[in-house]
């Protein structure tokens, strides 16, 4: 009896997919030309739990006009310089406060350029080192040479943590979209990578918008609908150590519980071994400079960058029930949990 009540409910997972495609899931992920305001965000967006795509967003932001390198390794814009240094054949500037460049940054370092991802049979998080940022840039310039790849991406408010000076540069957070989840953002981060740095495939539990200042991301997005063709399994987590001698070592975390995990590239999936993805169907878009992304609650999502951009995130951490009152994903997740 209880084996055969299984078999109804697995009948009915393979078939909401696309029952759920068809009611409320995009083709493509939308545009929208100008912000919305908090009503039309929560009743089109956040209810529905549908991405879109927001342009003329930040315009103001002065941010927008001043992060590049230079702003970031110096904390003037070029055309501003105070007072200037040539040596070696590069301008440098000189400046009375600190620089930007000078604070020092928490950076994701790896050999491949994957951080929290499956390799072998270990879930392996980044090593981590405290770098001044005028290195992380001296890097991504060709200037210096670092083993792995480099990534600021440390989670939980690491631009006002970390990064303070920047927050003029910039809204403290997305006034419609704090009116509309009833809320200020629970963590604002900066990320700032090489083209190398990847996301793996996965999913969060709060409301994201992604804020692209320079180059571009490219997502690949899931829709939590597509849940039960993406495999999960367990690993050992391990983190990597950078050594001495500039090489890489897994260690295993041996305190921490085993982590579950996708082992799916989506770029390339292994269908032999995965065949029920070849059931899922992913959204692709890109992410310009002064557009913005809101990823909501519980999406998968695989992202790329071009080298050198530089993004912001804001993330609002809300109950199921204010992120997504109409949704069926939490009942999904549970029903189609594999482990």
């Amino acid at each position: 009896m209880a084996e055969a009540a299984l078999d109804a409910v697995r009948r009915e997972l393979r078939e909401f997919p696309a029952a759920a495609r068809e009611l409320s899931v995009p083709l493509a992920v939308p545009y929208l030309d100008e912000p919305p305001t908090p009503l039309h965000f929560y009743r089109d967006w956040v209810c529905p739990n549908r991405p879109c795509i927001i342009r003329n967003a930040l315009q103001h932001w002065p941010a927008l006009q001043k992060w590049s390198f230079p702003y970031l390794r110096w904390g003037l814009p070029w055309g501003v310089l105070g007072g200037t240094l040539w040596y070696l054949g590069r301008l440098k500037v000189l400046s009375s406060r600190a620089t930007v460049g000078s604070t020092e940054v928490s950076v994701a370092v790896t050999p491949d350029g994957y951080a929290d991802a499956v390799r072998g049979n270990r879930f392996v998080m980044p090593a981590e080192r405290r770098l001044p940022l005028s290195c992380v840039l001296d890097v991504l310039e060709g200037q210096a040479q670092h083993p792995g790849v480099l990534y600021v991406q440390k989670q939980c408010s690491n631009l006002p943590t970390e990064l303070p000076q920047l927050l003029s540069d910039l809204e403290p957070h997305v006034p419609w979209a704090s009116e509309a989840l009833g809320k200020m953002p629970d963590a604002v981060n900066f990320w700032l990578g090489e083209a190398a740095a990847v996301t793996s495939l996965h999913k969060d539990h709060y409301e994201n918008l992604y804020c692209v200042v320079s180059g571009e991301k490219r997502f690949l997005l899931h829709p939590p609908s597509d849940r039960p063709f993406i495999p999960y399994e367990l690993y050992t987590p391990a983190t990597y150590q950078l050594t001495q001698e500039g090489s890489f070592k897994m260690v295993d975390e041996e305190a921490m519980e085993k982590v579950p995990w996708i082992p799916l590239d989506p770029l390339a999936p292994d269908l032999a071994r995965y065949p029920n993805y070849s059931q899922a169907r992913a959204l692709c878009c890109t992410v310009q400079a002064g557009e913005m992304l809101y990823l909501p609650a519980l999406w998968f999502h695989h992202v790329q960058q071009s080298h050198g951009c530089i993004a912001g995130k804001g993330s609002w951490d809300l109950p199921a029930h204010r992120s997504c009152p109409t949704g069926p994903w939490p009942a999904l997740e549970g029903l189609s949990d594999p482990l």
